[in-house]
């Protein structure tokens, strides 16, 4: 299976930013019908965060809501999760999950989650 590969986690302090990037795929024609953002912290089960559909409509969790973004560059095939205000119980693993697809190459990375880039918020 080919997976989404996410990057840009990292160290912040508490009302600080960071910005995530979800690669969708390696083949850069393949389009997914959904691509979305979860997180799952240390003893807790994992949790959707975000997603954006290949219409461009957003949804978020209302944990995130007014502070975190989703949006998409297609011509990239990549996913970015903009996230502001960030608070110490925003500490997570983030994964990208990508969604369905029309195309039956391209369905070897549908549905896939990525290895997760760590989130990590002080107070």
């Amino acid at each position: 299976q080919v997976q989404p590969v996410e990057s840009g986690g990292g160290s912040v302090q508490a009302g600080g930013s960071l910005r995530l990037s979800c690669v969708a795929s390696r083949y850069s024609f393949c389009r997914y019908d959904m691509v979305s953002w979860f997180r799952q912290a240390p003893g807790k089960e994992r949790e959707f965060v975000s997603e954006i559909d290949s219409a461009g409509t957003t949804t978020y969790a209302d944990s995130v809501k007014g502070r975190f973004t989703i949006s998409q560059d297609v011509a990239k095939n990549t996913v970015y999760l903009q996230m502001n205000s960030l608070k110490p119980e925003d500490t997570a693993m983030y994964y990208c999950k990508t969604g369905p697809t029309y195309d039956n190459f391209c369905a070897i990375g549908s549905n896939a989650w990525g290895q997760g880039t760590q989130v990590t918020v002080s107070s």
